[in-house]
């Protein structure tokens, strides 16, 4: 079986948690090469890769493809190299910290003939996913309000570049991107945004609470994400003409790979029972919804066969940069810019 050859640029959480476990567990991608000096946890996660450096694992002529998990500031001039060097090329989100930036690697890849991709794996989170299918089996009707939250109860400053003041940091480019992402999966691009973006811890120096309105027509799409919640409501309502689909709980792949699992098995990305979605028909009837499997794994089961089988990517770089438009817009409409 024809397989790629990986190379992983940074080990912190996204390395090491999310993208090194996902890309082992993928039959036809080797991890052979991550850069970061935390020898003894590459050792650890991924005994089969040689610590390196970034320019050195870029360089190399074996790798054909590049994951870049490193701070957000580095997103465009890593990809950019990688690109130059004739490498396939994931980014995790979100893709770039400007819009600029972005079209530029879009025209590179374009002109290398590479694929380009971003990480934006709460696409397939298992609420996202049962929601998805609720809306497209017309379940709820036409729908007329959609909300999603990505509430966390962090009182505490915790060290590290996202809390630092840097491009791209905050929740708004951390957490926003996720539900930026899944709102245009479901409905695309809005038509107008409403948007407060704040800090309210003590000491923050970047951004840890947003309320963004989205609209399309006559719906709207809320996204929010507060830091200091400690009991969040539903992670996802959707009401429309026939009914409202109301979610609560997190989905637990990312629990489960922080815990050291791997993502296999027929219990993967299953959900609690007692975190089923409630169904409300307009009739006054109620139904549990069994939340369909979490499968962040088909991310690079699709980057895979994207590039050995000429498949549609399963995030297009445009689909990434229009993450980062919202994101923008999201910035001036919260008066930040």
């Amino acid at each position: 079986m024809k397989s790629l050859s990986v190379g992983l640029l940074g080990f912190g959480l996204a390395g090491s948690v999310f993208h090194a476990p996902l890309i082992l567990c993928e039959p036809r991608l080797r991890l052979t090469a991550v850069a970061s000096s935390r020898v003894d946890d590459i050792r650890r996660v991924a005994p089969g890769a040689q610590a390196a450096t970034a320019d050195a694992v870029i360089a190399d002529p074996a790798i054909d493809l590049v994951v870049i998990a490193t701070p957000n500031t580095s997103h465009a001039p890593l990809a950019r190299a990688a690109l130059l060097a004739g490498k396939h090329v994931v980014i995790d989100k979100p893709m770039a910290t400007a819009v600029a930036e972005a079209d530029e690697l879009i025209e590179l890849a374009r002109r290398q003939g590479l694929l380009l991709t971003v990480f934006h794996n709460r696409r397939w989170d298992n609420d996202f996913l049962t929601l998805r299918d609720c809306l497209d089996s017309g379940a709820v009707g036409r729908p007329y309000h959609y909300e999603a939250h990505f509430d966390r109860f962090r009182p505490q400053i915790k060290q590290g570049w996202r809390e630092r003041s840097l491009a791209g940091s905050g929740v708004l480019f951390d957490l926003g991107a996720h539900l930026i992402d899944q709102a245009l999966t479901l409905f695309g691009m809005p038509d107008r945004i409403l948007a407060d973006v704040g800090a309210q811890r003590p000491d923050a120096l970047v951004d840890d609470w947003f309320h963004i309105v989205l609209g399309y027509g006559p719906m709207r799409t809320i996204l929010h994400c507060g830091t200091v919640v400690c009991r969040p409501g539903p992670r996802f309502q959707l009401h429309g003409d026939r009914g409202s689909f109301l979610k609560h709980g997190m989905d637990g792949q990312e629990e489960a790979l922080r815990a050291g699992r791997m993502p296999a098995g027929p219990d993967w990305g299953l959900d609690d029972p007692g975190n089923h979605a409630l169904l409300v028909q307009a009739d006054g009837t109620e139904r549990r919804v069994a939340t369909l499997p979490g499968d962040y794994p088909a991310f690079y089961r699709g980057v895979a066969a994207a590039i050995l089988d000429g498949e549609p990517p399963p995030v297009t770089a445009e689909q990434a940069r229009d993450v980062l438009a919202v994101l923008e817009a999201v910035r001036r409409a919260a008066g930040m810019t």
